[in-house]
């Protein structure tokens, strides 16, 4: 692929953010005709009409890329925000100038590399924030009217800009799953769950917050300091612990962080277990066991965005909800995983049940198994027992931890083990659908 395709295929990539603009106009159900549409055209014609565009390993139909999963990101996000159409326009604009400008940017300019992602430059990350944020808010404001009731002037301002940092840094995750698949999916994430902010919610939250502040920060630091001196986290890991912990201490206040700290121990006392068999096996925990930014983020970061929305939201009963299978999902998984590690005496591939070496991605043990569903109860129990969710949703959590669990593992089968997803990309999808899993079982029980 020449210089020159790729730069074309980038101008097109960008351009077709032009037809966001006709989401003012039209139905939702026009619009994800258009969209089935867009992804029909790529398929069969494009490929004859302009084969430039195709990069080597997307030619002759040999694999999806980027020109497939485009439109098919954008008829999802139809689908999902049916009537919010400003959030569609928003993050189509984060896939189309933001991740478009990244690379372009990255490519000319270079300069550093990010820590994390040697392929990635600060100028690309840079450009991404940019135009993403700059093009999300013309179209956010631009589609705001045909929403109803239209959001407020500030959401549609304001709300692309963090959505275009969170899907930033999503763009530069060392994994090899599609942008344009990773990118939406974290902008609109992200711009749904601002959505949810409620002005009066935080109106009335600021004082109980504001109480909270002091005690939060004394507290997080001390175990912050604790976990480095036991090394139970690197430093990079305890500083996110610090920022996860503010949140959700301001969020859902001692009881909040009073699970959160359990989830932390449950997480690093069975790490430990088994050690020398694991060393040997060569399936120990990097660092040996330290948690770090990664973990930490993983875990915890939709636990953290839960918390804040438990008060700024209009359903806390829902976030909070939340926020407990999240972390309750993160923690009973590294349970049954480790423990299956140190324990399992047979492992099997979930998706086959073919007998395959423990730490295996996608493989399970009975013995880890129960000691997750175990965790998992006894996490739920504690949840309920400090007043974040009341006894009768225990089962939820622990139903939702064992389907978020299951999914990742089917998940660490067939996109881990060919290197598509990393660890910690997965354990972040295990709390979302855990959160997910919950609010709907909570909802339909209403």
């Amino acid at each position: 692929m020449t210089g020159h395709a790729e730069t074309a295929r980038q101008l097109v990539h960008m351009g077709m953010v032009a037809f966001a603009f006709l989401l003012r106009v039209v139905a939702w159900w026009q619009a994800a005709a258009l969209a089935a549409a867009a992804l029909a055209f790529n398929l069969v014609v494009l490929p004859r009409l302009m084969p430039s565009l195709f990069r080597p390993a997307e030619r002759g139909g040999r694999a999806a890329g980027g020109i497939v999963f485009y439109p098919l990101s954008v008829l999802l996000l139809i689908v999902l925000f049916p009537r919010r159409l400003d959030i569609v326009a928003a993050a189509w604009a984060l896939l189309a100038c933001g991740d478009g400008a990244a690379t372009l940017v990255g490519r000319r300019l270079r300069g550093p590399r990010l820590p994390w992602h040697a392929e990635k430059t600060w100028s690309g990350l840079a450009a991404f924030v940019a135009a993403g944020g700059s093009a999300g808010a013309l179209l956010a404001w631009w589609v705001r009217p045909a929403v109803d009731p239209p959001p407020s002037l500030v959401f549609a301002l304001a709300a692309p800009w963090a959505a275009a940092v969170v899907a930033a840094f999503v763009e530069t995750l060392p994994v090899r799953l599609d942008d344009n698949l990773s990118v939406p999916a974290a902008g609109g994430a992200t711009l749904w769950a601002l959505s949810l902010v409620s002005a009066d919610a935080v109106a009335a939250a600021l004082p109980a917050v504001e109480a909270r502040a002091w005690p939060a920060l004394g507290v997080n630091v001390a175990a912050a300091l604790l976990g480095t001196a036991a090394g139970a986290v690197s430093g990079a890991g305890a500083a996110a612990g610090i920022a996860i912990g503010l949140a959700v201490y301001l969020g859902a206040g001692a009881p909040g962080w009073i699970l959160l700290a359990a989830s932390f121990l449950a997480a690093a006392a069975t790490t430990r277990v088994g050690l020398g068999r694991k060393a040997v096996l060569g399936i120990a925990e990097a660092r040996g066991g330290r948690r770090g930014p990664g973990n930490a983020l993983a875990n915890c970061g939709l636990a953290a965005a839960a918390a804040l929305l438990s008060v700024a939201g209009a359903a806390p009963d829902l976030a909070r909800l939340a926020m407990v299978a999240g972390l309750t999902a993160g923690a009973s998984d590294t349970v049954a995983s480790e423990l299956g590690k140190a324990w399992g005496r047979t492992t099997v591939l979930v998706t086959t049940l073919a007998r395959v070496p423990p730490g295996t991605p996608g493989a399970l043990s009975l013995e880890g198994t129960v000691a997750g569903l175990v965790g998992a109860f006894a996490l739920a129990a504690l949840g309920a027992g400090v007043g974040l969710v009341p006894p009768s949703w225990i089962w939820i959590v622990v139903v939702a931890a064992a389907t978020g669990g299951l999914i990742e593992s089917v998940l660490g089968a067939a996109f881990e083990r060919a290197g598509i997803v990393n660890n910690d990309l997965l354990n972040f999808l295990n709390t979302a659908v855990a959160a997910a899993v919950a609010v709907l079982l909570a909802r339909g029980l209403a």
